[in-house]
């Protein structure tokens, strides 16, 4: 990641960001970055990290260099208010999970948009990923939901 990578500071509620500009969102927030040609770096966004808790556990379904598609679960991730699959957001082929996380995987958490990263997938991103601004657009709509359910609107 650049060193000097422009974020948007978004806040809402009780939940506040910084959403790193150059990057893709998904609506299951997750991001998706090009590391290089058509290898993709996959992570969590803040907000779904919040929404999991302190992370305790994951494990990937499968092996490195195995063809994924879109939307197939290809692991697990617990934390303590969740445990929930992890989806693929590429069609492709599975390169790795992040090593770093098998020795601290409260790097999701703590640096989810860096060292923090999920794994990373060779192939076409799924077609619905998004700009920082149409994410905070999602973002906001996700909230509003959670506290109408609340009695909070």
């Amino acid at each position: 990641m650049a060193e000097r990578e422009e974020r948007i500071r978004y806040k809402r509620s009780r939940f506040a960001t910084r959403l790193p500009a150059s990057i893709f969102y998904t609506r299951a927030h997750f991001w998706i970055r090009e590391v290089s040609p058509n290898l993709w770096r996959v992570g969590f966004t803040k907000f779904a990290t919040r929404m999991l808790g302190e992370l305790v556990e994951f494990e990937f379904k499968l092996d490195d260099s195995k063809a994924v598609r879109v939307g197939h679960s290809i692991g697990w991730i617990e934390g303590f208010k969740a445990v929930t699959d992890l989806f693929c957001v590429v069609d492709g082929l599975f390169e790795r999970g992040n090593p770093a996380l098998t020795e601290d995987v409260t790097l999701l958490g703590s640096d989810p948009y860096g060292a923090g990263w999920l794994y990373e997938a060779r192939g076409k991103p799924e077609p619905n990923t998004v700009d920082v601004h149409t994410y905070i657009g999602i973002l906001d709509a996700t909230i509003d939901k959670m506290l109408e359910s609340q009695g909070k609107s």
